[in-house]
């Protein structure tokens, strides 16, 4: 930790802490094949940053004596890698996750493996990712597991992706081998259509690039990589009349309270607004907005005006309406579709195959709801990203497909809204997670596809009768019923 931090913490802790309660957070991740350099990246990124304790750096100090293969040096990557396993094979295996803040943001690290066998790992971390950092060995370009998590980096809407061709020193830091690797990635990009591409050439064992700019890429005119997400913007579009609540809990402390509690998933909330509680569609007005933070001993209903997103809050209603975990308040100008049939992009994340019309729980934000995969539409070849046709899901496949629930929910499209637009696919026997899923559109529900064919039907009848009596007045009256037209 770096001298000056140290002082402040020393001198004023209530400044200190008052000063990094006011910092934007950045959520990045590491993402990239097997011995790529992720862990080290880290590793350096908060040695030389002056994030590592005493404690911590002897600790890798004595392990690196142990278990590293960097020789004399600090083997980076054990401040990162905390499993023994990973310790004694020097993978990463399970995401890990750091804290760090510099003068201006607060960063939180996801680590995640690089190996196949765990890109169910890698999914966890990018699901929260506002940044993605792809690392590609510069000796060996862009390989499959860098077209994998480009892939799902891409489907889980991260926009920003930094791609920090590493171990530049083992090819005599030459441009010629970055232009190339750059010239791919960009090839690939746009397939994909990834927008915000970056591009650093470094080297995380030595630190060339990490938090200083090296003097061995003279030709490298760009900010290094810290500065970069220093300075990266990362700000949203936000539609404030998008409000989405997802009712976790009710509280009710006594007869002369009922509170719905949660987490504001999106848009903002004020006292006086009309809501509706969806799937029911009952409407109401909020009464009180009651905030976690302004609730004391004497004050228990503590109200603010207004509240917004990420705000966990009470809210009370000015009318007595049914509303339970898992229902969902939202503003009745922008109402969301509600459904039980959603077409989605699925990850499966278990060794046993996905079966299509077997009932699993599907997790959405507090809603727990039965459901089942009717059709796959088509699974994606990574190496080619072209679509194949197939009846079943193996570990780690990536598709389309079209899922049925036992009652409607309202969700948006992932592209709109993380949270209410992703789910978890849960094995209802072993209670195991076995896969992941991005609600991309909300169709019509399964149970109004009949009435509306009813309508359509009666809507034709209706018109071939018009149309009778408009062009044959002299069968006077006469209709034809379609149900005997064929007699």
């Amino acid at each position: 930790m770096s001298e000056i931090t140290t002082n402040k913490i020393t001198t004023d802790i209530e400044s200190y802490l008052k000063e990094h309660e006011n910092k934007d957070m950045l959520r990045f991740l590491t993402c990239g094949s097997v011995d790529d350099g992720k862990s080290t990246l880290i590793g350096r990124m908060l040695y030389d940053s002056k994030m590592i304790f005493d404690d911590q750096l002897a600790a890798a100090e004595s392990e690196s004596n142990k278990y590293g293969t960097t020789g004399e040096k600090i083997d980076m990557a054990l401040l990162v890698d905390g499993l023994q396993s990973e310790r004694e094979q020097g993978i990463t295996i399970d995401v890990a996750y750091r804290f760090f803040a510099t003068e201006s943001r607060k960063f939180i690290i996801a680590d995640t493996p690089g190996h196949e066998q765990y890109t169910r790992n890698m999914v966890t971390g990018a699901s929260t990712a506002d940044v993605a950092i792809i690392l590609i060995d510069a000796r060996k370009g862009i390989l499959t597991q860098t077209r994998r998590h480009s892939f799902i980096v891409n489907l889980l809407g991260i926009e920003h992706v930094i791609v920090a061709i590493n171990k530049m020193d083992l090819v005599d830091f030459s441009q010629e081998v970055y232009e190339k690797i750059k010239a791919d990635y960009n090839a690939l990009a746009d397939e994909l259509g990834i927008k915000n591409r970056y591009f650093i050439p470094l080297s995380a064992l030595d630190g060339d690039n990490v938090v200083n700019k090296s003097q061995h890429t003279p030709w490298y005119e760009e900010k290094p990589l810290l500065e970069l997400l220093d300075t990266m913007d990362i700000s949203k579009e936000i539609k404030e009349e998008d409000f989405r609540f997802p009712v976790q809990y009710v509280n009710r402390p006594n007869l002369n309270f009922r509170g719905f509690c949660g987490t504001i998933a999106a848009g903002s909330i004020a006292v006086g607004d009309d809501i509706t509680v969806l799937p029911s569609g009952k409407t109401t007005k909020v009464k009180s907005i009651i905030n976690a933070g302004d609730i004391t001993e004497t004050d228990r209903e503590a109200t603010c005006k207004e509240a917004y997103a990420p705000m966990a809050v009470t809210i009370t209603t000015t009318d007595e309406v049914d509303i339970s975990r898992g229902d969902m308040l939202v503003h009745t100008a922008s109402l969301p579709r509600v459904s039980n049939a959603l077409k989605v992009m699925l990850v499966w994340m278990d060794e046993k195959p996905m079966q299509i019309g077997k009932n699993y729980d599907i997790k959405r934000a507090t809603s727990v709801v039965n459901g089942s995969f009717e059709h796959i539409n088509y699974k994606i070849d990574i190496n080619t990203y072209k679509r194949e046709q197939v009846t079943e899901l193996g570990l780690n496949d990536i598709a389309s497909c079209k899922m049925v629930l036992t009652r409607p929910i309202a969700a948006d499209p992932y592209a709109s809204n993380r949270l209410t637009g992703s789910f978890i696919v849960v094995d209802r026997m072993t209670n195991n997670t076995v896969g992941a899923g991005m609600i991309v559109d909300v169709a019509a529900r399964e149970s109004d596809k009949a009435e509306n064919a009813i309508k359509e039907y009666t809507a034709a009848e209706k018109a071939l009768n018009r149309y009778i009596r408009e062009n044959f007045p002299e069968w006077g009256c006469r209709s034809i019923n379609m149900e005997r037209a064929n007699d």
